[in-house]
Formats: C-alpha cells, structure tokens, sequence
C-alpha cells in the first residue's frame, strides 16, 4: 500500500469552468509548428532546411551544447517555414503533412531486457529526451549526468486541471513501459507521486517504482513539492522530473517503435461553453477550437495553454505547446469598468484573504466557484509583503529570502536558500497572492537561467 503525505500549505482557487469528463473529438491540422522556446535550457539549431522532408519521429532541430538532444517531428511531410526573431533566434519551425503519415521505424524494444545506456540511446535517437526534465534549473536533462533518482508526478493539482485518470485511460501498458524504462537510467529510485482520488490501476499498481499519494491543496501535484517531502536535492546531486502524461509518450515508443506525440487536451475555463477533451498531435493550430468561443463572446478573451497559474497566453491562431494538455480560455478583463475598482464589495470577486464578503462568502458554502479574470487589479510595489508567501508555500524553504537574494543575485546566499530545488511553478501561487504585484515566476526563471551560467 502506497505511503501518504499531507500537504496543509496551499490554496485551492475556486474557479468556474473545470472540464466535464467527456471526450469531444480530434482536432487535425496538416500544418504543424514546433516552438523552441518550449525547451529550456536547449541551444537550438537545425537539422533541416525549408523544403526538406521528413518522417515523424525524424529530427528537427538539437542542442547545440548536448548534440544527442533532439526534437522529433510529429507528422511526415516538408519543412516549409522557418520562422525567426531578434538576433535569428529559431521562433518556429512549420511541418506540411504530405499524404500518409510516415513514421520512423525505431523497433518495438523492452526495456527491463535492455541496458541503462541502450535505453538511454534509444530515447535520444527517438528526439524524445525533451520530455524528461532535471532540477537543478529545471531544464531539459543532460543525458551526460546521472540523476540520484528520478520523480514522476503522477496528477496536477492546479486550477481547473484535468483528470489524468481520464487521459490515460486505456494507456496502461504505455504508462508501464515508461516506467520501465525510466528505471533503468537511475542507479537510486522512481519514485511516483499520486493523488488519493486516483482511480487509475496502471498508476496505484505501477512497478519498479516507488508509489506515494499526496494529500491536500495546490501545489500538491508540482513535482518540487513531491521531491522536497521526500528526498530533498543536496548540493552537488542532480534529479529527473517527468509528467506521468510525458511518460506514457515514451512508453507508446518502446511499445510501438514509433514517436507518436498524439495528447489528449483538456479544453477549460469559464467562457468555454462545451468543456471536454480533444485529441491532437504537439503544434497543432488551436484556430478551429477557439473559433466559436470567440464568435459566442461579447467580451475580449485571454487564451491560455496551460494552466491560469503557470500557463502560457497564446493568441487565437496560437499551437499546442510541446508539454501542455490543458487549454483555459477565460475573460482578459481589459474591457471592463467597475466602480471603485478592487475595493468594490462585490460577492463575485474573489480573494485569498477576507479582502471581499466573498472569502466568508466560500468558507460556507454560500458562493461555489468564481469567474475570475485575468487582471492584476492593482500596479506593481517595489516591495515584498512579509508573511504572504509562506502560507501558500509547502516547501521546506523559505521564499521572500529566497526572492529577495535572486533579485540581489547573490549566489551563495541563493544556493543556501534552496534554489536548486525550486522551479518557476513552485512560485505561483506566491504570485496570485502576492499584494506587491511582483512577477515572481519570471524573477525566478532569470535566476534559474543566471545561475546556470555561473556555476556550470
């Protein structure tokens, strides 16, 4: 039986428009776009040229620090745009389907027969090893390094999530075969952290792994909440982090021989009228899905892939971003006056504190769920409220000192602190609550970003 932890610190935003579980069908695009700015920490360059063809699961680009990280086509057919920023910087790399979707034949292994550095190799050469994470610095693993041990979150906990028991249905034997495989490329432990709700018999049976279920509020399902309750980072050591959802892709590819980067996609939030899920492959134009939440709204829309905490806003012929499987759609809020501005006593905003009625409002049941916009609703303070964050933090660290010393970048002070723990994520609801404004996830991730520089 799997061991339990409760987590108290946190907070459960009660927001309108979690995802009904029903499945609403495919979402098909022949043009696909695969963004690099979605893998931190890799150097881009190209293993194509516009007009090249391709096959899925063939190379598109690879980091040019670690030339065995690479990043796979999702379907077959031609390179036809390469678009580019400031300084040449890679924005995009377009795919045209060109018939039949094609696949690299990559031969159906299993992994428990085969050595760590086969494994290893074959997820590489499969441009699948962007799926796998490494804290410090939360960015795509080295593959040179060896973790101490590997953590796979096997649930979010964040805002209107979706249900993992619900995407991997019927995945049981690719969740299995990950798991497998990701046992190999530690000498330490898997360890696989889910919820007491999940249902799923391939997570609360999995094998060659370490099962723990985490009880309480967000942030419960972040992967930095999970390592810090059960085997902190020391300085020096180096772990992996994978989405039990990241997992499943890698598993299909041992199982079938194939790179199938095919989600299931939760569409959300509270101006979405018919809330279920989509199947779609990674890069995959959001046009058509966004098409009549647009027509039906009176008002000016925020789309978001992701979560409202940590996602990214994208505009309405925006893609599905290589990690995600939630989409929010909820109200910009740029087009709204209201008398006396926050300080209005509306039982329709919300607060974490006993700002509004509303707080009381929640606490008893009277008022369920919330139709919360996007704005900041006040402008930014040069200054960081003491005793904010910690209430909203579960980590065993303590975060105004942390923030602060990542302002000052003061290296020594932020390596004691704990950053090699954190990741941006870990920061966002210290973000919602936050008084002063400040944008914590971004002053974070520079942090992150610097440190990397310094000391590797």
């Amino acid at each position: 039986m799997a061991s339990r932890i409760k987590i108290k610190k946190g907070l459960d935003i009660p927001l309108l428009g979690k995802v009904q579980e029903t499945f609403l069908g495919e979402v098909k695009s022949d043009v696909l776009k695969i963004c690099p700015e979605d893998f931190a920490g890799v150097t881009p360059k190209l293993s194509v040229r516009v007009g090249d063809e391709v096959k899925a699961g063939a190379a598109l680009m690879y980091d040019r620090n670690h030339p065995s990280v690479k990043v796979a086509s999702p379907i077959s057919g031609v390179v036809t745009a390469i678009d580019r920023g400031a300084k040449r910087r890679i924005l995009n790399i377009t795919v045209e389907r060109k018939g039949e979707n094609e696949f690299v034949d990559f031969g159906i292994k299993n992994a428990l027969t085969m050595k760590p550095e086969e494994v290893k190799e074959y997820i590489l050469d499969a441009g699948l090893w962007f799926l796998v994470k490494q804290r410090p610095y939360d960015v795509v693993a080295n593959p040179e390094k060896e973790p101490r041990d590997i953590f796979v979150t096997g649930f979010s906990s964040a805002p209107l999530a979706p249900s993992y028991d619900f995407i991997l249905k019927d995945q049981d034997k690719d969740v299995q075969a990950g798991l497998d495989a990701l046992s190999k490329l530690t000498k330490g432990k898997v360890y696989l952290s889910i919820s007491p709700k999940t249902t799923s018999k391939a997570l609360k049976n999995a094998k060659n792994v370490v099962v723990t279920e985490f009880d309480g509020p967000h942030p419960a399902g972040n992967v930095g909440v999970q390592i810090n309750h059960l085997k902190p980072i020391n300085s020096g050591e180096t772990v992996w982090t994978l989405n039990v959802l990241d997992v499943a892709l890698i598993g299909r590819l041992f199982n079938t021989g194939k790179v199938d980067l095919t989600r299931i996609v939760a569409l959300t939030g509270s101006e979405v009228e018919k809330r279920g899920y989509y199947k779609m492959l990674i890069g995959t134009p959001l046009t058509e899905l966004f098409a009549p939440i647009a027509k039906s709204a009176d008002i000016n829309l925020r789309y978001i892939c992701g979560d409202p905490l940590t996602g990214r806003k994208i505009e309405k012929d925006g893609v599905l971003r290589a990690y995600d499987s939630q989409i929010t759609v909820i109200p910009e809020g740029d087009d709204k006056h209201e008398l006396l501005g926050w300080a209005t006593l509306s039982p329709n905003k919300y607060s974490a504190g006993p700002t509004y009625l509303s707080s009381l409002l929640h606490k008893i049941g009277v008022k369920d769920k919330f139709r919360i916009d996007a704005r900041i609703k006040g402008g930014p303070r040069a200054m960081i409220m003491s005793n904010e964050y910690d209430q909203v933090f579960p980590m065993d660290i303590y975060p105004e000192f942390l923030l602060k010393s990542i302002i000052a970048f003061d290296i020594d002070k932020m390596i004691n602190l704990g950053i090699f723990e954190v990741a941006p994520e870990d920061f966002a609801l210290c973000e919602f609550v936050d008084t002063s404004k400040i944008e914590i996830q971004r002053i974070v991730r520079t942090g992150l970003d610097m440190l990397r520089k310094e000391v590797e």
